[in-house]
């Protein structure tokens, strides 16, 4: 990482170091998640005319405690757009960003073998710290990261279930918060490839602060109105622009334009 960037993930951890998980009661309110994965269901047709791309690969990260079974409508709704999408096939994601490491890399490897193409990844949660961590070690296998609520910039008091990541992980969520610069911290700074944040900030597991990528001319934040963070990986705007962001053609960005069918749904 540049001076630059080690300089911004470091006051964006500092920054960060204050903030608080959100309140109880919108935790409660995650049970909204089944409205969006109905609503879904019912907007499939308006679902299947988002942009087309070009086929490549797709590797989608489970988020905390969930396994793939959790991506299944998102991976088919990508396949049924043409791409190929694939799983993680490590089963239950019981956290810990670097006991997980060899393993991903290994399938992200073997899909970049099988295909003969970079592929993006789209991590859910926990999972998209993940996707980050996997663009900065292999750049030259990723074509872009898309994360949906993930809390990347390092903070262990921004979520409700911080105690139980640390206890079922064994590892200490961002580990060393208080130490920078921190290895973790490239994971929020600048990658080489296109990365979107897509978040909501009604999130009742993870403060949305900890989600919000630095814009530049490959970088961008995408937020979700009224979504929950369960619901990420089945709100139909979310589906949408996630196939937006994925038709863009291999060494291009540009900005996500709030248009379609649910452009209410996206905040300007």
């Amino acid at each position: 990482m540049t001076t630059a960037n080690w300089d911004f993930v470091g006051s964006t951890a500092r920054e960060h170091q204050g903030l608080r998980a959100p309140s109880k009661l919108l935790w409660l309110t995650e049970y909204r998640s089944i409205w969006e994965f109905g609503f879904a269901l019912t907007a499939a047709p308006l679902l299947m005319t988002a942009p087309r791309g070009d086929g490549h690969p797709v590797l989608v990260l489970p988020g905390f405690l969930v396994s793939d079974i959790s991506t299944t409508m998102l991976r088919n709704y990508l396949n049924l757009l043409g791409y190929d999408a694939y799983g993680w096939e490590l089963g239950r994601n019981y956290g810990g960003i670097k006991k997980n490491r060899e393993g991903i890399r290994k399938r992200l490897q073997e899909i970049v073998a099988k295909t003969g193409k970079k592929a993006t990844v789209i991590g859910w949660s926990l999972g998209g710290v993940y996707a980050r961590d996997l663009a900065v070690a292999m750049p030259e296998a990723v074509r872009s990261v898309i994360t949906l609520g993930s809390p990347f910039s390092r903070n262990p008091n921004a979520s409700n279930i911080s105690d139980v990541y640390e206890a079922v992980s064994g590892e200490a969520e961002w580990e060393g918060a208080s130490q920078i610069p921190h290895e973790f911290d490239a994971i929020a700074g600048d990658l080489k490839v296109p990365s979107t944040s897509i978040f909501s900030k009604v999130d009742g597991i993870v403060n949305w602060r900890t989600s919000m990528l630095r814009t530049n001319e490959r970088t961008e934040n995408v937020e979700i109105l009224g979504a929950s963070h369960i619901g990420l990986g089945v709100n139909a705007p979310v589906l949408w622009a996630v196939a937006d962001r994925l038709a863009q053609p291999e060494g291009t960005f540009a900005p996500f334009k709030r248009n379609g069918p649910f452009a209410l749904a996206y905040a300007r």
